[in-house]
């Protein structure tokens, strides 16, 4: 069948069934309007070619009489779908063996449902308002005990996921934490540990979540990356992280060739922490010329027309670049290509902003499970259209003959 040929009859039936709806006065959406009809005829549809295959012939063919199985017929429930609930009539059998499979026996979702459920709950709403969200937009009653089963079929894949096998060498790694408030006896905040490492065909893939105890301390970064280590990653050239201290020594612990970079991006955004907010543009021109040096030498004479203009007002922040300087300066070794990739903003920045979001609409959690179940389907939820990975992937090239040259014999 022609495929342009079968697109134009399927857009002049949909026409037809509009132009009659409307004839007729029949809204396209809301209960019995023509979506829902539709969806109920597709579905009864599917339903009785379920039950002729299940019974060997058609409905009223005669050739069924004294096959010791026929039609009993029908019993009428209502499930959900993406446009709201449906009735549907649903065939029986006198053997009552039938089992259909579009709509499964007990079933009162459409997957499609559960779909909304976890991208709503990703995106940090409450059980609760997710309940008023169906009640606002379908007119269903969906209570917050099943809002919550739903998310809860959730965990076993979450699971498996963060015990994944993973990739031999990763060229880059970006570690970092957010804090989310969690209710146990009083609110309190707890670091959730994330890791993202850029693999050699340029995909960024999180390596995991972890929920610490306590405040974010290198020891607890030890156990995570000694986990990593285990599920396969042997190699990692470089590691990108905040000026923790003590996280050094602990990523070399678990890789010795590790180069740890102090992210340039926190190192930034600290500086910002301790500015005038009226001060920023033109405090982030002028630190633009340090970090984007040609050699370390390049960048010390920068950095010192940097602190004669603004250390004088502002002496915290020439402390703070002179006790990052050690973790900064192998960042200006790299070629122009590996810059941009350890540099870049969306590498981790993007996620933990989606991470922010999500818990900032929660507010806090009852338990770290239900903390890490929100973000592991805000992770889900990234990039679902692939657009980024894509754009990603054609930047990658360059910077892979960089780090093939610049660590030799380390990728392949």
């Amino acid at each position: 069948m022609d495929p342009m040929a079968t697109e134009l009859d399927q857009q002049e039936l949909a026409q037809q069934l509009l132009a009659q709806a409307r004839k007729q006065g029949i809204e396209l959406v809301g209960p019995g309007g023509l979506l829902n009809r539709l969806t109920k005829n597709v579905l009864e549809t599917a339903l009785e070619a379920e039950m002729d295959e299940h019974l060997g012939y058609g409905k009223h063919d005669v050739s069924g009489r004294g096959s010791g199985n026929s039609r009993n017929g029908i019993r009428t429930k209502t499930v959900m779908t993406e446009i709201g609930p449906v009735e549907i009539d649903v065939p029986r059998d006198t053997g009552s063996t039938f089992d259909p499979q579009i709509v499964k026996k007990r079933q009162r979702r459409l997957t499609g449902v559960d779909e909304i459920v976890l991208s709503l709950s990703a995106k940090g709403l409450t059980t609760g308002e997710i309940a008023a969200h169906f009640a606002e937009v379908f007119g269903a009653r969906v209570s917050k005990d099943t809002i919550s089963r739903i998310t809860e079929k959730v965990i076993g894949e979450m699971t498996e996921w963060q015990n994944r096998p993973l990739d031999r060498v990763y060229p880059v790694m970006f570690i970092d934490a957010i804090h989310v408030k969690v209710r146990d006896g009083q609110v309190t905040n707890r670091p959730v540990y994330v890791a993202i490492g850029v693999s050699v065909n340029g995909e960024r893939d999180i390596l995991g979540l972890w929920a610490g105890d306590g405040g974010e301390g290198a020891k607890f970064w030890l156990s995570v990356l000694t986990e990593i280590k285990n599920r396969g990653v042997e190699d990692v050239c470089i590691t990108v992280c905040d000026g923790l201290k003590g996280l050094p020594e602990a990523i070399n612990t678990v890789w010795e060739l590790a180069v740890v970079q102090t992210c340039i991006v926190h190192l930034i955004r600290n500086t910002f922490r301790y500015a005038a907010r009226q001060y920023w543009d033109e405090m982030s021109r002028d630190l633009r010329p340090v970090y984007t040096a040609p050699s370390e030498a390049a960048a010390k004479e920068r950095f010192v027309e940097f602190s004669t203009k603004w250390g004088r007002q502002y002496p915290a922040i020439t402390r703070l670049w002179e006790n990052a300087w050690s973790e900064f300066v192998p960042f200006l070794d790299y070629d122009v290509e590996i810059r941009r990739v350890i540099c870049s903003t969306n590498a981790i920045e993007s996620v933990n902003a989606r991470y922010r979001r999500a818990v900032r609409a929660r507010g806090h959690f009852p338990t770290e499970q239900a903390a890490l179940k929100c973000l592991y389907l805000a992770t889900r939820a990234l990039d679902p259209t692939g657009k980024g990975r894509a754009r990603w992937a054609t930047r990658w090239k360059p910077a892979l003959n960089a780090f093939a040259i610049t660590f030799e014999g380390r990728i392949n």
